[in-house]
């Protein structure tokens, strides 16, 4: 294994650890507060930041398989398992905002909770988005480095905890304005309220992984790719005409599939030197990608 590479899977290790470490801490913050405020709002969170957990830790497994090199079951590798990954995690936050919903309504219409919007409860909360803003930052940038799925579902999906806290800050601050007039009693209702809110936010992400996710493991092309390495192929002098280009994405890996016309008195040697001088243009469009071509002599 090269250098490059191990640095690589070494960055996406970390990436995914420092996430699973920085999710437990909230957690844990999350429960002890909600439970002793008793906040909808914040053992929502905690309760999203415990899947949260247990999504990230399906990652940084995932990313494990995923780098592992290619073998007799498994011909263009693991990069699915990151697809998967993606698609678990989605699964659970589906579960996340039933449970959610669920409670909201009960204390909305069925049952009254004493919500305390203390100092500990807005303290949590801000220190929850900043360590969502502080980590999505990371995994986005290794994400991007890498090209890793995973990673990036990750990092979009912390990006949404940044929102969900904030929308349970505001409904901490209603229930303060409630305990200081009796006219705005209503507002005490506004951590229920908030709470959906919260799962409203995590539905309209779970829709965008889980689409994104079934894309991928369908082997949805990549939008605008082959036509771009189809451009880029048909510039090459040689080439007569590029056709049947088939694209998939695999976890972090790009496979591409090409058939080229070239002149049909190229020697072999010709055409295996224009082979290789188009798969250097199609990974300067798709770098990293795995690529064959199958060249086809001009018909007479």
């Amino acid at each position: 294994m090269s250098d490059t590479v191990q640095t690589a899977q070494h960055e996406k290790y970390r990436a995914a650890l420092t996430s699973v470490v920085a999710t437990l801490l909230q957690t844990g913050m999350k429960l002890v507060v909600g439970i002793l405020t008793g906040s909808l709002g914040i053992l929502a969170e905690a309760a999203h930041s415990g899947f949260d957990l247990v999504a990230v830790m399906v990652t940084f497994m995932a990313i494990r398989i995923s780098n592992k090199p290619p073998d007799a079951e498994h011909r263009y590798g693991h990069g699915k398992a990151e697809n998967l990954s993606a698609l678990f995690e989605t699964v659970l936050l589906l579960g996340t905002c039933a449970w959610i919903i669920y409670e909201a309504v009960e204390r909305l219409f069925f049952k009254k909770v004493h919500v305390e919007a203390s100092l500990w409860a807005f303290v949590v909360m801000i220190v929850s988005i900043a360590i969502d803003a502080s980590r999505s930052r990371v995994l986005r940038r290794a994400a991007h480095k890498h090209n890793s799925q995973a990673l990036e579902a990750d990092a979009l999906h912390f990006t949404t905890d940044m929102w969900c806290s904030s929308v349970v800050i505001l409904g901490l601050l209603g229930v303060k304005m409630s305990d200081f007039s009796p006219r705005l009693d209503f507002m005490h209702q506004t951590d229920a309220v908030a709470a959906i809110g919260v799962a409203m936010i995590v539905v309209w992400i779970c829709s965008q992984l889980g689409k994104r996710s079934i894309q991928a493991l369908l082997d949805r092309a990549p939008e605008g790719l082959a036509r771009k390495i189809e451009a880029a192929i048909e510039k090459l002098p040689d080439v007569i005409d590029c056709h049947h280009v088939r694209v998939r994405a695999s976890g972090p890996n790009i496979f591409v599939d090409v058939h080229v016309m070239v002149d049909g008195s190229q020697t072999l040697a010709d055409a295996h030197a224009l082979t290789e001088e188009i798969e250097k243009e199609v990974q300067k469009v798709s770098p990293g990608a795995d690529v064959t071509v199958h060249p086809e002599p001009e018909p007479v």
